[in-house]
């Protein structure tokens, strides 16, 4: 049996995560920002860059998925600063504890959450681990987050990146805003539909991640998105039929601009990213297609 710390074990990624590990006799120890109240929580304080140490000697690897939510509210600076503190400072005070403890103590593996927003706006030009960072707050903040590991990566502690697509949920995330909106009939394209959405069931996510924890020789980035990124017209498109309801509804980007401001540059931005680290080591997707992906979802 062995140790597996994860912090953001209560989002939406973390608790499939935690589920998935322990129903397969994993002991999990969860990173908390309260005081312990069970043997299986450990305090830190992603934003003020303090961890207790000593909860992380003897685990077999660490999962980093806290951060505050992207999508939650309108970017104002103060938000900025949040979402960027939540997950740097987070990260950089996980890395230092890992590399100060002993090395017989010291996780093996370090996967530390990251985002497809690494790149930017692609257009219809498809993207992979191999391209270089884009322009704008996430990519800036992907790199800084990333960057935040050294410590970990300096001590030989296998490092890894998840740069995660939408997550295909009924369950949190931007998914699980749309579920509701289209099941009443009322979902439609975003935009002009044209831009790319790189999307993965949350099945999969899970499953890629434990794959990386347990396949010794990957490290540095991997993209956890699906091979087929589609359109969000054509996402939109398999919802309704998928829900059997009309899609009719447009959300004008004028009018995303207006009530997301900076954010909605995310929504409207187009990010045709493709899995190819994770699909050269071995990884098979359950749900590699858009309408499997909403199924499992349902």
């Amino acid at each position: 049996m062995r140790r597996i710390a994860v912090t953001g074990a209560s989002g939406l990624i973390g608790s499939a995560l935690v589920r998935s590990l322990t129903a397969d006799g994993q002991e999990v120890v969860r990173l908390v920002r309260h005081e312990p109240r069970a043997a299986d929580e450990v305090r830190w304080d992603p934003e003020g860059g303090r961890v207790d140490a000593a909860g992380l000697a003897g685990c077999h690897g660490v999962v980093n998925l806290a951060g505050a939510g992207v999508g939650d509210r309108r970017w104002t600076d103060a938000y900025k600063r949040r979402i960027r503190d939540s997950r740097v400072n987070g990260t950089a005070a996980l890395a230092e504890a890992v590399a100060a403890l002993d090395e017989k103590d010291r996780p093996r593996v370090f996967v530390n959450g990251s985002a497809m927003g690494y790149y930017g706006e692609t257009g219809d030009r498809t993207v992979d681990e191999s391209a270089p960072a884009g322009e704008g707050f996430l990519p800036s903040l992907c790199v800084e987050w990333e960057g935040a590991t050294a410590p970990a990566q300096e001590a030989g502690v296998r490092t890894v990146f998840t740069r995660t697509g939408l997550v295909v949920s009924r369950e949190g995330g931007a998914w699980g805003r749309l579920f509701p909106l289209f099941q009443a009939g009322l979902g439609g394209r975003m935009g002009d539909g044209r831009q790319y959405w790189s999307f993965i069931a949350l099945h999969d996510e899970v499953a890629a991640i434990r794959h990386l924890i347990e396949t010794d020789g990957l490290s540095g980035p991997f993209n956890l998105t699906a091979p087929n990124p589609l359109t969000n017209r054509e996402i939109t498109a398999a919802m309704g039929r998928v829900l059997h309801r009309p899609t009719l509804f447009a959300v004008p980007a004028p009018v995303l601009r207006s009530v997301l401001g900076e954010m909605a540059g995310d929504v409207l931005g187009s990010a045709r990213v493709l899995p190819t680290r994770l699909l050269e080591s071995g990884f098979r997707f359950a749900f590699p297609e858009i309408e499997g992906a909403i199924r499992a979802a349902l």
